[in-house]
């Protein structure tokens, strides 16, 4: 019998490119601190050992700061043991970085960069697959099927895809037989590369990333706690929510609303937890000029309440009636300027990129005589 926490693709060391650096900053320490909680997580339900299966930092050459600070973080954890497995970003070739570890690693870490059998206890035997380069293309598992480990539980531990993820993460390091788990006799396959969480069969799973990284995944990013109790009967499995930092990508279709700044507000989540949360808005649909107005002014207004935010508008259609344009003036130069600016964004000769500047400039036109 055996508990432990199932956990993988931490990417300590992410450099988050895309985004602004105090962004960068606060997404980087989030997967930092993910250490403390797995451990904290650990201690509240008994598990003894904590797997991560793989990419357990982002690259070969992480700064010598984010190898030292999350062995340090390892080592205060003193009640749990750490097994850590290169996955396909950390591979097991990179020398220099698994040099530093095994240089600095305290006695609770067991690195395993080898296919060779590794006692968790007594009574329970991991066979783990590690990649030593980015792209194996084979099935590292295949030597858990003859492993000799007597009688204790078996528990395997891998990195890759089971099947040819049309959206594998990053490539993926190999293809693991889906059914691996049954064929080597193994009481849990614990496995790594996939960064949403997802159950393969009975005994194996992806516990996913305990931070998400971007908008794929739906799921709240959780590590696994797992239960065995002997070789054939089936693990209990406990999904323990690890995630911080939330990813929001939402969609919104103004066709027929009647009300924009309450559209826009539907899409949002609740006030506290924005501070913590990248949103990024897809707006689609028709609307007219101070519709429009109306849309900017809330985007506007609300940006400033999430830790990222971004809203894309090319999607957003405009359309326009006398009334709009009379809401301008009737005959005098904006009016001319406006019926212009409308012609031209919805001839169908011109350009998509012609149209949508000329949309572009009557929004603006219709927002300045609106605030005069």
């Amino acid at each position: 019998m055996i508990t432990f926490i199932h956990s993988s693709d931490l990417h300590l060391g992410k450099p988050f490119g895309r985004f602004p650096e105090d962004v960068r900053a606060r997404l980087r320490q989030a997967r930092a601190d993910v250490l403390p909680r797995l451990a904290t997580l650990a201690r509240t339900h008994n598990a003894s050992h904590i797997l991560l299966a793989g990419d357990t930092f982002d690259q070969t050459t992480p700064s010598p700061q984010v190898i030292r600070q999350a062995l340090n973080m390892m080592r205060a954890a003193e009640h749990v043991t750490w097994v850590v497995m290169p996955g396909n970003h950390d591979h097991a070739n990179a020398t220099e970085l698994w040099r530093q570890i095994a240089q600095d690693a305290p006695p609770n870490v067991a690195v395993q960069l080898a296919p060779t059998p590794f006692a968790l206890t007594p009574h329970a035997t991991l066979l783990p697959a590690p990649p030593a380069e980015r792209h194996p293309g084979r099935d590292l598992t295949d030597w858990f099927d003859d492993a000799a480990t007597g009688d204790a539980l078996r528990v395997g531990l891998a990195h890759g895809s089971v099947t040819d993820f049309d959206s594998s993460e990053e490539g993926g390091s190999s293809v693991i037989a889906p059914d691996r788990a049954r064929r080597a006799g193994l009481a849990y396959l614990a496995l790594g590369d996939w960064h949403g969480q997802l159950q393969i069969g009975p005994q194996t799973w992806y516990s996913g990333a305990p931070e998400a990284d971007g908008f794929k995944h739906d799921k709240t990013p959780a590590a696994l706690l797992v239960h065995l109790q002997g070789p054939t009967a089936p693990p209990h499995i406990t999904p323990l929510p690890t995630g911080t930092i939330h990813w929001q990508r939402s969609r919104l279709d103004l066709t027929g609303m009647t009300d924009i700044t309450v559209a826009h507000r539907t899409t949002l989540p609740p006030l506290p937890a924005r501070a913590l949360t990248l949103f990024d808005l897809n707006v689609a649909g028709y609307i007219g000029p101070l519709d429009r107005f109306a849309l900017d002014a809330s985007i506007t207004k609300t940006a400033a309440d999430f830790l990222w935010h971004r809203a894309d508008l090319s999607g957003c259609r405009m359309t326009h009636d006398t009334s709009d344009l009379d809401a301008l003036d009737s005959q005098g130069a904006l009016r001319a300027a406006a019926t212009a600016l409308a012609v031209e964004a919805a001839d169908p000769n011109l350009s998509t990129e012609t149209r949508a500047t000329a949309q572009d400039a009557l929004s603006h036109l219709f927002a300045v005589a609106l605030e005069e």
